[in-house]
């Protein structure tokens, strides 16, 4: 998507958090760094503790200990609480959305239309599904715009996005499965990177030297899967020797047991 703002320090809406945990964090260090300004943002939170890491980590935020009303009240409002906490946090912020102001929900498993009646009908909402590699510029998050929304209503979406991602249109019934691969797919992968990392290194080879080969190795792992046309049984048949082989069936269940049972609890 391109959108009518140049710039990434020209945003002109304020932008309140209602959440100042994991998600918030993600986008808050992805928008401080490339280059966006920080000082028309206001972090609501109960946890203390939360918030004094917003301080410390992104001058120029404003942060308010159980502010919602106040978060509630800019003119781009991120949704980042749990789940349960939507019942309680969203009728209590309704009273001060102002008519413009778009609500963007990271909510998994809680759809536009659960997250408006619980708003009294306010429907100005976008859903989005943020994931880690956002923090550096390179996230993949998948974004649901109602039919309803305008074209020059999305643009201020599109742009915080697509400053720090390479966002996605989706349909809202796939939003809990981008939930479970790109926003949880790290989580799969990464231990084990670091386990190679760390077996290098119990090789003689060093720390940085042994963390530049993993991380060469998986990019260009993964270039080979988005640009080769190799098939995947080609594509493992140029590996000769497969240390884990005779794990893998193993490995393999343990991937369709956890998350297909994920995303369905999540879709409730």
């Amino acid at each position: 998507m391109q959108t009518g703002y140049t710039g990434v320090k020209n945003m002109n809406e304020s932008i309140g958090w209602i959440g100042g945990g994991r998600v918030a964090r993600i986008l808050l260090s992805g928008w401080k760094e490339a280059g966006m300004t920080l000082e028309n943002i206001v972090v609501s939170d109960p946890d203390g503790m939360a918030l004094d890491r917003i301080i410390q980590d992104y001058p120029g935020v404003s942060v308010i200990k159980d502010g919602d009303a106040v978060a509630a009240g800019q003119d781009l409002v991120f949704l980042a609480i749990p789940p349960a906490a939507a019942e309680t946090v969203l009728p209590a912020i309704k009273p001060v959305l102002k008519p413009g102001t778009i609500v963007i929900s990271t909510i998994p498993g809680l759809s536009v239309d659960q997250t408006s009646r619980m708003l009294g009908g306010f429907d100005r909402i976008v859903r989005i599904i943020p994931n880690a590699p956002s923090m550096i510029g390179s996230g993949y998050p998948p974004v649901f715009f109602p039919p309803s929304f305008l074209r020059q209503d999305s643009e201020p979406v599109e742009y915080l996005m697509e400053s720090i991602s390479h966002i996605i249109d989706v349909q809202e019934e796939h939003l809990e499965a981008y939930a479970v691969i790109s926003a949880m797919g790290p989580a799969c992968l990464w231990f084990q990177l670091y386990e190679l990392v760390a077996i290098a290194e119990s090789m003689g080879i060093s720390p940085e030297m042994a963390s530049d080969a993993v991380c060469k190795m998986a990019e260009g792992a993964v270039q080979m899967m988005t640009w080769s046309t190799l098939s995947p049984s080609q594509m493992m048949d140029l590996v000769p020797v497969h240390p884990l082989a005779e794990d893998e069936a193993a490995i393999r269940e343990i991937y369709w047991k956890r998350l297909p049972d994920l995303h369905k609890r999540l879709k409730g």
